[in-house]
C-alpha cells in the first residue's frame, strides 16, 4: 500500500469512527509498523492543516480523532441547533484539577481537598464524560478510583497529561491566596502521605 492509499484509508476509518481510534488499531488497519503509522498520521495533519479544510486532526495520548476545526463551531451549532454545553461550576473546576494532577484519585481524597461533599460534582464531571472510573483502591470497601478521560484531553486542547501546566509553587501559591481570599482553584494538593491516609479513612 503506498503513501497516498495509507492516508486516504486512514482517513476514511477515523471519519466512520467518528471517537477517537487508537494507534494501534489505525496500524493494523494499515497493515504496517505504528512507527509507520505515527508517520503517516503526521502527513495527513499538516495536510489538513495547511489546506482550506474545515477538519482538523486531533492526537489524545494514544488515539486519534478528526473533528470540525474551532474557527466554524459556531455556524456548525447554528445551522445543527446544537445548544452549547452548560459551562462548569468554580467547584467542578476544581474537584476536575485535584483529579487530573492526582489521578487516579477516591473521592474521599478529593473531598479531603477541598473540605466539603463532591459526590455531586463528581458525578456531573463522570456524566459530561471528562472524568471516569479508573478501577478500584486495594483498601478496605474498595472505593473507586477516578481519572481524566480523552474528552477531558479533547476539551482542553491537550495531546495528553503531560500537557498540564506546571502547578505554582507552595510559596507562591500561598502568597496569592493570602492577597485574595477567594481564590479559585486550590493546587497544593498534600503530600503522598496524606493521599494514602485520605485514601484509608474513606
Amino acid at each position: 500500500m503506498i503513501n497516498n492509499e495509507m492516508k486516504a484509508l486512514t482517513q476514511a476509518l477515523l471519519f466512520a469512527s467518528g471517537e477517537p481510534l487508537e494507534i494501534a488499531r489505525i496500524a493494523e488497519a494499515l497493515e504496517t509498523e505504528i512507527s509507520v503509522a505515527l508517520k503517516v498520521l503526521e502527513e495527513l495533519t499538516a495536510e489538513l492543516e495547511s489546506e482550506s479544510s474545515g477538519l482538523s486532526l486531533l492526537r489524545l495520548d494514544d488515539s486519534f480523532q478528526i473533528c470540525t476545526k474551532r474557527a466554524y463551531a459556531d455556524k456548525i451549532r447554528e445551522v445543527l441547533e446544537i445548544k452549547r454545553n452548560t459551562p462548569l461550576s468554580a467547584a467542578a473546576f476544581e474537584v476536575l484539577a485535584v483529579v487530573a494532577y492526582n489521578q487516579p484519585v477516591t473521592k474521599s481524597y478529593v473531598e479531603q481537598i477541598r473540605g466539603v461533599d463532591c459526590s455531586g460534582v463528581i458525578s456531573t464531571l463522570t456524566q459530561k464524560g471528562l472524568i471516569e472510573e479508573k478501577g478500584r483502591l486495594d483498601l478496605p470497601g474498595r472505593p473507586l478510583l477516578y481519572g481524566t478521560t480523552p474528552e477531558f484531553l479533547r476539551c482542553f486542547c491537550l495531546t495528553s497529561l503531560s500537557d498540564l501546566p506546571d502547578l505554582p509553587e507552595k510559596d507562591e501559591l500561598k502568597k496569592d491566596t493570602e492577597n485574595d481570599e477567594d481564590t479559585g482553584v486550590q493546587l497544593s494538593f498534600g503530600s503522598e502521605e496524606e493521599k494514602n491516609q485520605s485514601d484509608i479513612e474513606g
